[in-house]
Parts: C-alpha cells; structure tokens; sequence
C-alpha cells in the first residue's frame, strides 16, 4: 500500500509523541522535530509504503535522541494488561479455531500509531467479541492450515502477541505443520522483537526467526536472506496487522491471510472497509 493523504500527519504526530517520550527537554525537542521534518521529506514520496517511510524516520529520531527503545514503559504496560486479560479469556470461553482467529484480530487493537491506551484493553476486547469480523475468511485459512507443510506467522504489537498465542496454540493442535513465528530485530515503535519471543516463551509454538531489520512490516530490500528462505518455502503466511498489510499488500500472493483491525482511514480505504473493520482476508 502506498502512502494515502492522511500518511504524513500521521508520521509527524507519532514523531512528536517519540519525542516527547524520549526527553523532557525543549531545546532538544525541538532540533528533534527539525530533523524529522528533513527525514520525512526524504522518505515520503508517491511510491513509499508508509510503514518503511516511517521506520526510517524513527530510526533516525531514535539515533539523534539517544533512546534505542522510547516505547519500553509503553510495551511494558501493554505486556501487563494484555497477561491479565488473554489469562481472563481462557477462563472465561471456550476457545476452538475460529475464536482464537477473532481473537488474534481483536489483539491487533494494542497499537501506539492509533494512540490506543492498554487500560482500555479488557473493555474493547469485550466490545469486539460481539462483533462479526466484516471479512471473514476464516475457513480458507483453517483448511489450509490442516493441510498446509510450513507456516510463517509475522508478528505485529507487543501485548498483541499474548493474543497470538491463542492462535497459535490452536494451530499447532490441528496442524503438523513446521511453524516460523517471525519478529523484529530489535525495537521499533511498539512492534514485537525477537526477544520478546523469546521472553515469553514463543518456541513451545515453533521457531523464533528474526526478519533481519528493524522496519515495520515485511521491507523486501531490507530482510535478511535466512528470513528470505523461510517467506520463500513457507506454504501460509499469516501476517498480522497494518505495517504487514502495507508491505505485503503490494504483491498478489495468494499464501498470504491478512489478520487486522482496519484502524486507520488509509488502510481500512486499501482493504475496501469501513475504518475499524475486523478482517481476516487472504491476498488475492
């Protein structure tokens, strides 16, 4: 997906909240925001997917500032609250494939870009299980998961992961597939690193692949060539929020099922939704 309208303003607005997170000083707030105009200048232009353009901008802030890691308490009270409530869940439902579907979507909430709030978490969680996911594709991804040799799951928030644990548990129960469940290698916003997999114990799922960078989504001049391998031989791949639709939206490959809540104007236009539509839809 290329970059909409609405792109830019949302770059600049999560660059002044990085800052504002990475230091209490004015001046340096300041030259910090000076230098994001210059970066996002560079980076958006008409071709640019906007989870690359803004991965490079907040590399660059990271850099200036000083703070490889600005979202820490962020992901750290979205970690909290997403134990607490995914442990809530599992006592409360009864969880088959379909549900743990609804709920890896429903997970795709825990989103910083969106200026969600983890306190929000157990209150929205409950909202959305009565909703009906607006593209239910669900089926066709159940099957192929039963039948399928090699599945990459990409990885998107951290909390959100928590979520992807339901369903990954539930895939290994119905499927013998070799499962590569991907993340970041190393902080990016609030997105999931691999050591945050393996943190939280992700290899009783499968195997913990890094993607080679530290850029939102699936960046394909950026990805490492152990990473490469694995998209390459991989029969399903399960790409779980925003950033992965921007980057993997651009190729028509069918092995690809979308899981996401639509949360923004430009990315709910891409999937031809109503903004804050449930989604599970396969790339074709």
């Amino acid at each position: 997906m290329k970059v909409h309208y609405e792109c830019l303003t949302c770059i600049a607005n999560q660059c002044k909240k990085i800052v504002e997170m990475a230091t209490k000083d004015l001046e340096e707030r300041r030259k910090a925001m000076f230098l994001a105009a210059k970066v996002i200048a560079r980076e958006y232009h008409e071709d640019a997917i906007p989870a690359i353009a803004g991965s490079k901008v907040f590399l660059e802030l990271y850099k200036f500032l000083g703070n490889d890691d600005p979202f820490r308490e962020y992901k750290e009270k979205s970690t909290e609250i997403a134990k607490k409530v995914v442990s809530l869940l599992r006592n409360k439902l009864e969880i088959d494939i379909k549900t743990a579907i609804k709920l890896a979507i429903i997970g795709n909430i825990i989103d910083f870009s969106v200026g969600f709030s983890p306190e929000d978490l157990e209150r929205q969680v409950e909202e959305m299980l009565k909703e009906d996911l607006y593209v239910d594709e669900s089926d066709e991804l159940i099957e192929k998961v039963r039948e399928t040799e090699v599945i990459l799951y990409l990885t998107d928030n951290v909390g959100e992961h928590y979520f992807d644990s339901i369903l990954l548990e539930k895939i290994r129960e119905i499927s013998k597939a070799e499962i590569y469940i991907a993340g970041k290698e190393g902080p990016i916003i609030n997105d999931v690193t691999v050591e945050d997999l393996r943190r939280d114990g992700f290899e009783r799922f499968g195997k913990i692949i890094s993607t080679g960078t530290r850029i939102v989504g699936i960046p394909f001049n950026e990805i490492s060539e152990e990473f490469r391998k694995v998209l390459e031989k991989a029969d399903v791949i399960i790409a779980k929020g925003q950033g992965n639709f921007e980057t993997l939206s651009e190729i028509k490959d069918e092995r690809v099922f979308f899981l996401l809540k639509a949360k923004c104007p430009a990315v709910a236009r891409g999937l031809g939704v109503p903004q804050g539509a449930l989604v599970c839809k396969r790339n074709i």
